[in-house]
């Protein structure tokens, strides 16, 4: 079995190429709290838009948040939105993209209503043209895909029915990749399956596999036996079969697997079936097998419907959720992504609660931690520690720091009672992060002087105060490593 703790790292080592539909994706949230006078239609009091890179361009998206390089086709008109895709997409270093342009389509542009209380999709709009691109956006879809097939482990098609991945453009790249062993995903789109022939995975959810194969596909049995004999009408290797809160189901040689779904707060799952085919191609692109593969993207998925919006995730988060902490207690206790910070630090004002901030590297927990931590707590009703992650812990202490990686130093704190939330940052100070806490009470320890304290002016800016807790005589992380190497 694939060893996820030794390799995850390598996923910065790989490269997908990704061919499909892309959209540009709007969220609007806001509150409602009253009905139109003009129609039986909430009213929705807009607070915030966020725009991003949408359908087969999360897959891209998702890619690059785990560190690795994608290479990326697909069509866009020429309108607002086929710009703003473009300049969206040169932001991420990561991702290479070749576009075609057609100037007789549309960009395809979502704009979704969500409800921040209650995180509910209230509407959608959608502006699209759900029609083949012509013969000269076929032609570059496919030189593109070609020319830099060479460059990477695995190939994406994401098929949105949008008209990007017409049986030309599929059938181009499925034999391309046959031609140079490389495996090809295919998340598809429609009844006819018969144009995805060749491909190495197919990736359909369960609605999808049962109007493809006229199957009803509700139990184990009845799944397994659709993906099965889909597989043998495509050639797949292997049908993954996603099933919302029942999981997934891996059928391959004849043989299935079902895994059950991560117990989640699901928040939105928006973009959830694009981050399942960006960590399985990643996986196969350093040649893990199909099931190992299909763990790590169970396990993503889990983690990005528990966000808001069309989320991506990181190695970090991928880590966490696939070498999970020893309690879900203290699992919950860890924040990677600071959106999901924000809704504990809403939910704590709401309730009236004052909020405790400390940080640090705390890369060999020791009585002086402990002490530390137990005066915060004490002087708040809920305690924020901000926890260096380990590229930050390396600039600030030197090579071979840390000693122990974020995820393990992170579950060591969430494990005491005195801390209520860690939440990791990656620059060199938590000014940051205390700007986005806004706390009552920020704490360190008495070998800082208050105007010393990083942050301090935030929080007594905001009323707050910053306490100073006296620290353990003898007790020192660095001390320990050094005590640690002359024993060797």
């Amino acid at each position: 079995m694939f060893d996820f703790d030794k390799h995850l790292t390598d996923l910065a080592d790989q490269t997908v190429l990704c061919i499909g539909d892309l959209m540009l994706d709007e969220f609007v949230y806001g509150d409602v709290t009253r009905i139109s006078p003009e129609a039986a239609t909430p009213v929705i009091a807009v607070k915030r838009t966020e725009v991003m890179v949408g359908g087969a361009g999360n897959v891209a998206r998702n890619l690059v948040s785990l560190g690795t390089r994608c290479i990326f086709v697909g069509v866009v008109g020429d309108d607002e939105a086929g710009t703003a895709l473009t300049k969206a997409l040169a932001t991420h270093p990561l991702i290479e993209f070749h576009l075609a342009v057609d100037t007789t389509r549309q960009t395809t542009r979502k704009v979704r209503f969500v409800s921040e209380h209650h995180s509910a999709h209230l509407l959608r709009a959608d502006w699209e043209v759900a029609a083949p691109v012509d013969a000269a956006s076929e032609d570059a879809l496919i030189g593109h895909a070609i020319k830099a097939m060479p460059r990477a482990g695995a190939v994406v098609l994401s098929d949105y029915a949008k008209g990007a991945l017409t049986p030309r453009v599929v059938r181009a790249v499925i034999e391309a990749a046959n031609r140079l062993g490389k495996p090809v995903l295919v998340d598809p789109k429609g009844r006819d399956y018969s144009i995805y022939k060749g491909a190495t995975m197919i990736t359909p959810n369960r609605q999808e596999l049962a109007e493809a194969t006229g199957s009803a596909a509700q139990t184990d049995d009845e799944v397994a036996e659709a993906a099965a004999g889909l597989g043998r009408a495509l050639g797949a290797q292997a049908v993954l079969v996603t099933r919302s809160e029942a999981g997934m189901t891996l059928v391959r040689d004849g043989t299935a697997v079902h895994v059950p779904a991560y117990p989640v707060r699901v928040r939105d799952v928006s973009g959830a079936g694009d981050t399942v085919m960006a960590v399985l191609s990643a996986m196969l692109a350093m040649q893990a097998d199909f099931e190992s593969a299909m763990r790590a993207a169970n396990a993503a998925a889990a983690v990005v419907v528990g966000k808001r919006g069309t989320a991506t995730l990181s190695v970090a988060e991928l880590r966490s959720r696939i070498l999970p902490t020893a309690t879900l207690a203290s699992e919950e206790k860890i924040v990677f992504d600071w959106a999901l910070l924000d809704e504990h630090m809403a939910e704590w004002r709401k309730a009236g609660l004052r909020i405790g901030f400390t940080n640090g590297c705390f890369d060999l927990l020791h009585p002086g931690h402990v002490k530390l931590l137990a005066g915060a707590r004490a002087s708040c009703d809920r305690l924020v520690v901000g926890l260096n992650g380990d590229g930050s812990v390396t600039r600030l202490k030197g090579a071979g720091r840390p000693v122990q990686p974020v995820q393990s130093r992170a579950e060591v704190l969430a494990a005491l009672e005195a801390v209520d939330l860690v939440v990791v940052f990656d620059e060199d100070t938590p000014e940051k992060l205390i700007a986005r806490v806004k706390p009552t009470i920020l704490v360190k320890g008495s070998d800082y002087k208050r105007e010393d304290v990083v942050g301090h002016a935030i929080v007594e800016a905001l009323g707050g105060e910053v306490i100073l807790i006296d620290l353990v005589p003898g007790q020192s992380t660095s001390s320990m490593v050094e005590r640690s190497r002359t024993l060797k």
